[in-house]
């Protein structure tokens, strides 16, 4: 007959210390989704205050400044921060053309600890050039305590 576990002191010590190993591990840290979500949008409230003063510099400090940011949009997908801010730069050469950027219908998904997703839209009022609006899917990622954009899919 086999046995799964036998009446030994060697058994009874391993049982014992699996048990406490298993029982002591610190337990994963309570995330505060709602604070999370908070953090995130205020991410978003910062870079459209800043787009509306038309600083794009300070509009792309919501992006992780990394080659391995991605920014997907009509045109295909962008790779690395610099090129990110020399499209944002090149595609929106003047406060005109910038517009005043305004994002709603925000839906927050706080997916890990340390990444979470957003949906929404974006509107772009451009009097002298013509309103711009679509849809967006952001991933950000916590990155040395602060939420940053990952990858963006902008159409």
């Amino acid at each position: 007959m086999f046995r799964i576990f036998q009446n030994t002191p060697a058994s009874w010590l391993a049982l014992g210390l699996g048990s406490c190993l298993t029982a002591c591990q610190a337990p994963a840290p309570a995330v505060d989704a709602a604070a999370e979500r908070r953090a995130i949008t205020q991410v978003l409230s910062t870079q459209a205050a800043a787009w509306n003063r038309g600083d794009i510099p300070a509009f792309m400090d919501g992006y992780w400044h990394s080659d391995s940011l991605v920014f997907l949009g009509r045109k295909g997908p962008t790779y690395g921060w610099q090129k990110t801010l020399a499209n944002y730069q090149k595609n929106y050469p003047s406060a005109a053309a910038m517009g005043q950027l305004d994002f709603s219908g925000l839906r927050v998904s706080v997916l890990t600890p340390a990444s979470a997703q957003v949906v929404g839209h974006w509107h772009l009022a451009r009097p002298a050039v013509g309103d711009a609006q679509g849809w967006f899917l952001l991933i950000f990622k916590k990155i040395d305590g602060r939420w940053l954009l990952v990858a963006d899919h902008t159409n």
